[in-house]
């Protein structure tokens, strides 16, 4: 099982995270299309990551939904026919969400920069630190925050959800719709 420290933000200016990814000295960028597809799962997020249609990478991991460093836990299973295991899954599980992005690349150290264009959301930055297995939970938080540093993000643009869960199709915000109407209703 792997493990990484994460962060998730609004990205406010592509061009300026470019030049920063490109000056501390990482590798890329490189441009991935994909499509992050969400299974019903107990205790745990499950979503297929389709490339092509003979190129994917079943992933199970499990995060607490919190603004700024996190630590996540996966294990991920590399395919050479994404889409008939989607089909399984799909069949077996239910298929709870979607998220098709443009993800832009860098490779800094042991941290992974991602800025990506997420279809129906707009732009975001996410770093994972790659933990290595001797390393604590707090090394890789002391260099997640170094990137939110070196990256300009505010706090107010720290985000805690996962892209599906912030689309508005979603069953998470499909319930948060529901409520606010519900609220709403009855002040009127």
């Amino acid at each position: 099982m792997g493990r990484n420290v994460e962060i998730k933000a609004v990205l406010r200016n592509r061009q300026a995270a470019e030049l920063i990814a490109q000056r501390l000295g990482g590798k890329g960028p490189e441009i991935i299309d994909q499509e992050d597809i969400f299974f019903a799962c107990n205790n745990a997020r499950l979503k297929l990551r389709i490339f092509d249609a003979s190129r994917g990478e079943l992933i199970r991991y499990k995060r607490p939904d919190l603004e700024g460093p996190r630590i996540s836990e996966y294990t991920i299973a590399h395919t050479q026919d994404s889409l008939a295991l989607r089909t399984i899954l799909a069949e077996t599980l239910g298929q709870i969400g979607s998220v098709k992005k443009r993800r832009t690349l860098y490779l800094i150290g042991q941290t992974r920069v991602h800025l990506d264009d997420v279809e129906g959301l707009g732009d975001f930055l996410e770093f994972e630190v790659v933990l290595h297995p001797e390393q604590s939970e707090a090394e890789g938080e002391t260099v997640a925050r170094e990137f939110i540093r070196q990256f300009g993000i505010a706090p107010g643009d720290l985000i805690a959800r996962p892209y599906v869960d912030l689309l508005p199709e979603s069953p998470i915000a499909a319930s948060k719709a529901r409520h606010y109407n519900s609220a709403r209703n009855n002040i009127d």
